[in-house]
């Protein structure tokens, strides 16, 4: 019987926790979902992750060797193996050794990044980005992150930390953000974002607009966008005005790096050209001249419904490599 090698992917959310088993290939054999509960310690999540674990070993087909653990997690640190100081994990305070914690359990090569470095990864070995070597993954979500990779390797700096695109500022006296900061990109370019620029939008304008009688608690970005396609002028307003600064602030990215493509993925993502329109037309605006025409804005083309375990997958097929 042939030997059928796979790996674990995991992907720690703030509220949900994903695992899956995935072969060289990028096929899920097995995955499952456990609630996170971030009010708890990291290890009592590694006890419950690895309990999970083993009960999907019972789906696997015959004749399977693992091959090692790949973890997408906030606030994780590459170069040590940590995640440190995760804002939506208030149990894990200080610097949580999350590879020391799975390695108690399996003895075999583990590897831990953001999930942002994760989804590019990820789209490097499974998604459009597969022969390509310098490229940005954007995930655009209750925040912003990024994925950086050049000469085909992912970028991490010198402390495992390199590529938070979402803590670039765009107006240092503008809206406050998660991290500390004002004005940070994710405050505008992102699912919470666009959904603060309605609310600025309904201030300024007097257009008639259903998103009136939604309470800026209650709104979400899948409401932006459905009535942004019944022809809103308000919605529209804030697509145009999000492509605006994520184009203008992608442009700066694209002069650090010149990547050939920027992918675009996420909650937001999923507005398809509502999104990616504005953003294309605004990066080419912002571009210095010697790169106009050279870089693509395209949607990711990893399926939403695996993408986060796939991510953690590819990061320790990669490594492995």
């Amino acid at each position: 019987m042939d030997t059928r090698h796979v790996v674990i992917g995991i992907d720690i959310g703030g509220t949900t926790t994903a695992i899956g088993f995935v072969d060289r290939e990028g096929v899920v054999l097995a995955k499952a979902t456990l609630p996170t509960q971030g009010f708890e310690p990291a290890e009592a999540l590694v006890l419950r992750v690895c309990d999970a674990v083993f009960q999907l070993q019972q789906d696997l087909p015959q004749g399977f060797r693992l091959q090692g653990i790949g973890i997408g997690v906030p606030n994780a640190n590459h170069a040590k193996g940590t995640v440190e100081n995760p804002v939506n994990l208030p149990g894990w305070s200080g610097s949580s050794d999350l590879t020391g914690l799975v390695r108690r359990h399996f003895e075999l090569p583990v590897a831990v990044t953001n999930d942002a470095n994760a989804a590019a990864v990820g789209e490097l070995l499974f998604g459009g980005a597969r022969g390509l070597r310098d490229f940005i993954v954007i995930t655009l979500g209750t925040g912003l992150g990024s994925g950086i990779v050049v000469n085909g390797e992912l970028v991490y700096g010198a402390d495992g930390s390199a590529g938070e695109l979402g803590h670039t500022v765009v107006d240092p006296d503008g809206r406050q953000c998660g991290c500390g900061k004002l004005g940070c990109l994710e405050t505008y370019a992102s699912a919470s974002g666009i959904c603060r620029t309605v609310g600025a939008l309904l201030a300024e304008r007097r257009d008639p607009s259903p998103l009136r009688e939604v309470s800026a608690a209650a709104l979400s970005s899948k409401q932006v966008s459905e009535a942004a396609l019944a022809g809103d002028r308000i919605a529209l307003a804030a697509f145009d005005r999000t492509g605006r600064i994520l184009g203008m602030k992608l442009a700066d990215a694209v002069a650090h790096t010149s990547p050939s493509a920027i992918f675009l993925f996420g909650g937001l993502a999923n507005a398809g050209e509502l999104i990616l329109a504005p953003t294309r037309r605004y990066l080419e605006h912002f571009l210095f001249h010697a790169y106009r025409g050279t870089v693509q804005v395209l949607p990711s083309s990893i399926d939403q419904g695996s993408a986060a375990v796939l991510g953690a997958a590819a990061l320790i097929w990669n490594e492995l490599d």
